[in-house]
Formats: structure tokens, C-alpha cells, sequence
């Protein structure tokens, strides 16, 4: 089960953090990430992170303003989002694979979805 958590409404320009809390079978996942989903689009990637936490990759639109990363010790990963924009309004899921060897991009490679956490950027 993956459990995400931490969105809300936030005034552009400012920051949020997201944090996904891994049990069960899904402690035991490889790569992790996270992806959004607004009204009337696709899920997309956000970003993603190796089990070790020393690979990551993101999405074009999010590169140098959000950081991905993991503390297995507490099966966590986290999004740390700054200078939001409106266009950063999603629902943010989660996701877990059992693939290792580093951060992965493709949707279809992850095996474990949670339920999402609605994330809000007002102009």
C-alpha cells in the first residue's frame, strides 16, 4: 500500500511537500516516483528516484524546481515543489516497482499506484 499525503492549496511562487509512505509489500520496491493528473489529461511524470536515492529524473516542467527523494529507513519518498505555478494543479500519485537499476520515466513500469493527494496552485 502506498499512502501519499501532503498537498493542499498554495499561492504561486510558494512551496509544498509531498510524502508517500510505503508498507506492506510495496516496503519492498524498487524505484519510486511520482506522477500527475489534471482535470481532463493524462497521468504524466513528475519525477522519480533509484532505491539507493543517487538516481533521479523529472519531467521538463519541474527541473530546478522539484526535488525527489527517499529515506528507506522510513519507506518514504518525498516531493519537495517550490516556485509553484497554476499549471502544477494536479492530483499527485504515487507509485512504486519492483524494477531496480535506477529511476524510471514509463508510467507502465510501476506496479504499485496510491490513491493520490490533490494539489492546488492559485494565481
Amino acid at each position: 500500500q502506498l499512502q501519499a499525503s501532503g498537498g493542499g492549496l498554495v499561492q504561486a511562487g510558494g512551496s509544498l511537500r509531498l510524502s508517500c509512505v510505503a508498507s506492506g509489500r510495496t516496503s519492498n520496491s524498487k524505484a519510486m516516483g511520482w506522477f500527475r493528473q489534471a482535470p481532463g489529461s493524462e497521468r504524466d511524470f513528475v519525477a522519480s528516484v533509484s532505491w539507493s536515492g543517487g538516481s533521479t529524473a523529472y519531467a521538463d516542467s519541474v527541473k530546478g524546481r522539484f526535488t525527489v527523494s527517499r529515506d528507506n529507513s522510513k519507506n518514504t519518498m518525498y516531493l519537495q515543489m517550490t516556485e509553484m505555478k497554476p499549471e502544477d494543479t494536479a492530483v499527485y500519485y504515487c507509485a512504486a516497482s519492483s524494477i531496480s537499476g535506477g529511476a524510471i520515466m514509463i508510467r507502465t513500469a510501476y506496479d504499485y499506484w496510491g490513491r493520490g493527494t490533490q494539489v492546488t496552485v492559485s494565481s
